[in-house]
């Protein structure tokens, strides 16, 4: 759902979820069954296994996915999780094998497609079936320059959901596209570790009532933004630049140069785009960020940030550190104010949440998004405030 500024006018306050929401271990536990294994999620950057046996293990949910890329090129997504006693397959964050991963546990061995390659005495038993007792594949897209992956054996139309999500929000399929955003390069890229809520970081960056109270340097660069008035806040909105405003950095100095395909009507603007369950897509005329959060527990979400840049930038060298700056300044922002709201989720006094106000309200769709997929309302489009 989409919020125009008409549609604002009725009724100052609206509620926001209880406080229970956002620290119940049970609605944690739903959430990862319903929204975070049931959906699309944005997993690894295709360059994170870019090459032939690279493989990076993320949590999605309550499981451990090995993503890899085969001999074909192609990425693969896997449970990590031996097929034999169920021991985790790989322990390390990321690697590269040769031709097979090895259980450490039994030496149960499989090729990059997932299938049973050997194990100790596998000759004499001829009746395994190598493929059956294979890895257990997991659904993949390659979009943007991400692997996407979803655990739910039915997975929903990749094109239905998130491309649709990020054309909805900009008013045009095409406008993405422009950026070229999977040809981009990896400048940085930092990880946060928030004390809060994945639902909270995603409100947070829904809205910007938040942002001339704590973000200086992006209203700065973006001087609409201290009006209260968010990017997501309708269809196609872009902020603009302020006038005297070079480039988004975080002094508002010349940046790193128009990326070759956007138009005109990108150039000196700022393009948020949030694709449920856990990306925020930020678009500005020189570079792209991209968010993808993991939640790991009612209290707890890692953020990985990418700053992506023309390829260009990197090999001549030029110094992108006003550029990554300026956002890390706002990530670190957000996070710690998303921190101090979770410390009163557990508050008798926020048992039955708080308001929104109405440069807040598209919150509000979010929040029946996030009760539509747990079941809690019965009737309500499934994809509504998905974007």
């Amino acid at each position: 759902m989409n919020i125009t500024p008409a549609s604002l006018t009725s009724g100052s306050l609206r509620s926001t979820l209880p406080g229970s929401a956002y620290t119940d271990p049970a609605t944690f536990d739903s959430e990862c069954a319903r929204i975070l294994e049931a959906n699309w999620f944005c997993a690894v950057a295709s360059t994170d296994v870019g090459t032939t046996g690279s493989y990076r293990t993320v949590t999605v949910g309550r499981e451990s996915v090995l993503i890899t890329r085969t001999r074909a090129g192609e990425a693969r997504a896997f449970f990590n999780v031996c097929r034999h006693r169920g021991a985790r397959l790989c322990t390390e964050d990321s690697g590269t094998v040769a031709r097979t991963f090895r259980c450490p546990y039994h030496a149960w061995s499989y090729d990059l497609d997932g299938k049973l390659a050997s194990a100790p005495h596998l000759p004499q038993m001829g009746d395994i079936d190598r493929t059956e007792y294979g890895l257990r594949t997991i659904a993949v897209r390659e979009w943007l320059g991400y692997v996407w992956v979803c655990l739910d054996a039915d997975p929903p139309s990749f094109a239905d959901t998130v491309m649709a999500s990020v054309a909805s929000r900009l008013g045009d399929g095409a406008a993405v596209e422009r950026y070229d955003v999977g040809s981009l390069a990896l400048g940085k890229r930092i990880t946060y570790d928030v004390a809060a809520n994945w639902k909270l970081v995603v409100e947070n960056f829904m809205e910007c009532y938040h942002c001339s109270t704590i973000h200086p340097e992006l209203t700065g660069v973006l001087p609409e933004f201290a009006k209260g008035w968010a990017a997501q806040y309708y269809v196609g909105h872009g902020a603009q630049m302020g006038a005297s405003v070079q480039g988004f950095t975080v002094d508002g100095t010349a940046g790193l140069g128009r990326l070759p395909d956007i138009d005109d009507e990108q150039d000196r603007r700022y393009f948020a785009v949030t694709v449920a369950p856990q990306v925020f897509l930020n678009l500005v005329p020189d570079h792209v960020i991209v968010h993808r959060m993991f939640p790991m527990g009612p209290g707890r979400t890692v953020i990985e940030c990418d700053w992506l840049v023309h390829p260009d930038v990197l090999a001549s060298g030029t110094d992108i550190s006003g550029s990554v700056e300026l956002f890390d300044r706002v990530n670190r922002q957000d996070f710690d104010a998303c921190e101090r709201c979770q410390s009163g989720m557990g508050s008798r006094v926020y048992a039955d949440g708080g308001v929104l106000v109405p440069t807040e309200h598209h919150i509000e769709a979010f929040h029946t998004w996030v009760r539509t997929s747990l079941g809690e309302i019965v009737g309500v489009p499934a994809e509504e405030g998905a974007a």
